[in-house]
């Protein structure tokens, strides 16, 4: 049985993040920074509410009557009570024997166009710990995009702002950005689990060191950016977000009623259509919190009975980075054109440089991942250089002027000698009219 290790890692970044804002937020107040200390504790608090939520949900504990674990996560210890539960199933495996086990059945990956079918034993103590594993994973996701996202940005802005860099500010920013790379990780994961869920995924060392550049790279340029922005065009910073969020937000949902497809039921048996609805629209916030950050490697397709869309879809993946990086380009511009003296002994140029070449690394380790460390790469219809080199073509075939235009230019710039061939062909139809007896000899 697989050690539970991504739920302890887990509990220790919820836990010391939380237990650091707590911390920080007091000496915010201590120092009378009332509106720095009230921000901090909400991007502490909400995220803590939604993760507590989501494990009652994903574990359903309303329907089985369990009181107790809904008074200690009311009381926000569910993270630790259900950590205690896991170590204790996992250290009491085996001791004694389970009367019903469930027999799974993978594909394992295809070696020389072969796929060989295996079937797996799963007692129910290892059934509880894949559902622990995977309830974890998806409260990492929250933490990290709604909660350590946003404190992030915000103490990197107040660092800013006050030019200094206290210890326990840069402590608690570290811990933010571990969060946030470790919560897009464990997207990766999911994304990949899910959308291969008929297959026995094996993820290696390799794979997990590329996804974890990728994402450290590209998280930490882009709060970077949104930082140095709004630090000097703060009336814009609003709309700049809220584009960003909204359009993320309403995209699942344009292509859900551009589809025409019925209302998802299938969700959860209990739940009524209010309660799908608010369900559904919690879990597009979170697409869109993530997309606000980083690429989301889940794609959210609502008329799906999954609510993913399992197709791996490398035109989205392109325009996504070409968008971001011309958008972080512009702010970037913004930021040098409207920089005030905070900055005079930043080399301004030398910054921009390093950031956008700190996003092309992270594309460099995306390119590196998908390419060659996936672990489901032998699935793909077209490996992701053949789809960039497609989505290219595509681009420059819409950013080409179409040939009809080209011909009616070249035809606008020859009007002229055609013009005048007409004309000394004409002349030379009426010469011929007027002498007939000169075109009778010249015949003859």
């Amino acid at each position: 049985m697989k050690f539970p290790g991504s739920v302890l890692v887990s509990l220790v970044l919820f836990v010391a993040e939380t237990a650091a804002a707590l911390c920080l937020s007091g000496a915010y107040r201590a120092a009378g920074d009332r509106m720095w200390q009230w921000l901090t504790l909400l991007f502490a608090l909400l995220p803590c509410a939604l993760v507590q939520l989501s494990l009652v949900f994903i574990h359903r504990d309303v329907s089985r009557d369990r009181p107790l674990v809904l008074l200690l996560h009311l009381l926000q210890l569910g993270p630790l009570v259900r950590c205690v539960e896991v170590f204790y199933i996992y250290f009491h495996a085996g001791r004694v024997e389970e009367p019903y086990v469930s027999i799974t059945k993978k594909r394992q990956m295809p070696k020389d166009g072969y796929s060989e079918e295996i079937e797996k034993e799963v007692g129910q103590a290892e059934g509880k710990l894949c559902t622990h594993r995977s309830a974890f994973s998806r409260a990492s996701v929250i933490q990290a995009f709604l909660g350590s996202a946003p404190q992030l940005t915000l103490q990197l802005y107040i660092c800013v702002l006050q030019q200094e860099i206290t210890a326990a500010r840069s402590i608690f920013m570290v811990l933010s950005l571990l969060s946030i790379v470790y919560g897009a990780l464990r997207c990766n994961i999911l994304a990949i689990k899910i959308k291969y869920d008929d297959y026995d995924v094996s993820v290696k060392p390799a794979a997990y060191l590329c996804i974890f550049m990728w994402r450290s790279f590209e998280i930490a340029t882009r709060v970077t950016v949104l930082v140095l922005f709004s630090s000097v065009l703060q009336i814009w910073t609003l709309p700049v977000v809220l584009v960003n969020f909204f359009g993320f937000f309403f995209y699942p949902w344009i292509l859900f009623w551009q589809s025409k497809s019925p209302f998802p039921e299938n969700i959860e048996k209990a739940l009524s259509r209010v309660g799908t609805t608010i369900v559904l629209c919690l879990l597009t916030f979170l697409y869109a919190g993530i997309n606000m950050f980083c690429w989301s490697a889940v794609q959210v397709k609502l008329n799906d009975p999954d609510l993913i869309n399992k197709s791996q879809n490398w035109y989205r993946l392109t325009v996504y980075y070409m968008l971001r990086f011309i958008e972080n380009a512009f702010l970037l511009l913004m930021w040098y054109i409207y920089k005030t003296d905070i900055y005079l002994y930043v080399c301004a140029p030398l910054l921009v440089l390093q950031l956008l070449i700190g996003y092309c690394m992270a594309v460099l380790f995306m390119l590196v991942f998908y390419q060659f460390c996936h672990p489901c790469k032998k699935l793909f219809s077209s490996s992701i250089s053949e789809g960039l080199l497609s989505c290219f073509k595509f681009l420059c075939f819409i950013c080409k002027p179409p040939k009809t235009t080209i011909l009616t230019d070249k035809a606008e710039v020859k009007s002229p000698e055609t013009t005048d061939e007409a004309r000394s062909s004409s002349k030379s139809i009426d010469s011929q009219k007027g002498n007939p007896h000169q075109s009778v000899s010249s015949n003859a």
